[in-house]
């Protein structure tokens, strides 16, 4: 029986990227899985080659039939509800949660690579973001299903859950931007958003202050999807490398900065000299408006990434600075 990778949530932003990925390796026998009630994520494969489409539940109704029994090479499990604003927590845990241990419970049984999508969120409001129970205190259901699955990971692979042969990798997400994000709406990177704000009306939105924040210096590690997708190919390459990394820059900087590096590389594509931020300030280029009450006491005004134990578990390569991935961003949108 062949051999297959398998790309959860294959359509959507960050499984997309791994899916092209592999193909740039000469990988094509990728199955890809996803739930495509939102049809439009197609797109993101378009350029892709894939051995085969599974809607979500049949992939895991067949993972559970033992139909996948000795034909996987990997499974990268990218597919979630991401929405931190989502409500329905019987939704998310079943989705997020329950679907993420059948698919570990599979990897384990046949010592199959699991690389998983954690999340940052599970962080919540505090400051200090080390891959350790002591820091972590989420702030919304999202963050919970990603926390609640990371603790049973740890009960697996720990040092007295004798899985030394399986591999199990999971990847705390930060602010991740970049191609193959279009379709998720709202839930888009704030550069892309950007971007179409400034080609639409001349002038990009940012929060005002909040958490003792000035206007739009609320700071996140923003990482490039391009990074990501080239950690999560080092750890492939690396099958006796197992447990949970943040997946960051190491670097928190001001959502300014993505107002200010989006304007800036719009304007060299037009031909246009670069403006200071206090210019496109004072110029109504920038637009800061009022914080939403709905994300108050849920939202992340600070995040930056420990990487230690990535860069300890041999990953050396620099991450793009807001400015190099928000002008690779930009230069790739206008196409």
């Amino acid at each position: 029986m062949s051999s297959y990778y398998i790309v959860t949530g294959a359509c959507g932003f960050i499984g997309a990227n791994i899916v092209k990925a592999l193909n740039e390796r000469g990988i094509d026998k990728v199955i890809a899985v996803d739930n495509l009630k939102k049809a439009d994520k197609f797109k993101n494969l378009v350029d892709c080659e894939i051995a085969d489409y599974l809607d979500k539940h049949e992939f895991i109704d067949m993972v559970h039939g033992g139909q996948f029994d000795g034909a996987v090479e990997a499974i990268f499990h990218e597919g979630a509800c991401s929405d931190t604003m989502e409500t329905d927590g019987h939704y998310m845990m079943e989705n997020n949660y329950r679907y993420s241990i059948g698919l570990l419970d599979f990897c384990l049984d046949h010592e199959v690579p699991f690389l998983y999508a954690s999340s940052a969120s599970v962080y919540g409001g505090g400051r200090i973001f080390q891959e350790s129970r002591a820091h972590e205190g989420p702030l919304n259901v999202y963050g919970y299903s990603k926390f609640l699955f990371d603790q049973v990971v740890r009960r697996r692979i720990g040092p007295a859950a004798n899985c030394t042969d399986s591999q199990v990798v999971g990847f705390r997400y930060f602010n991740v931007y970049g191609p193959r994000e279009q379709h998720k709406g709202r839930m888009a990177s704030v550069a892309f958003h950007h971007f179409n704000q400034y080609r639409a009306t001349g002038k990009v939105k940012l929060f005002e202050g909040c958490d003792g924040y000035a206007n739009g210096e609320q700071s996140r590690d923003f990482v490039y999807v391009d990074d990501v997708v080239k950690v999560n190919m080092y750890f492939l390459d690396q099958p006796k490398k197992s447990g949970i990394f943040n997946l960051g820059t190491g670097r928190a900087q001001p959502f300014n900065d993505i107002a200010h590096s989006t304007v800036n590389a719009c304007r060299a594509l037009e031909g246009k000299p670069a403006h200071s931020l206090q210019d496109m300030v004072s110029q109504g280029i920038v637009e800061y408006v009022d914080f939403p009450e709905a994300l108050k006491g849920k939202y992340q005004s600070f995040t930056q990434a420990d990487i230690s134990a990535l860069r300890a578990a041999g990953y050396g390569d620099a991450f793009a600075t807001v400015e190099q991935g928000v002008t690779n961003y930009v230069e790739h949108l206008s196409r």
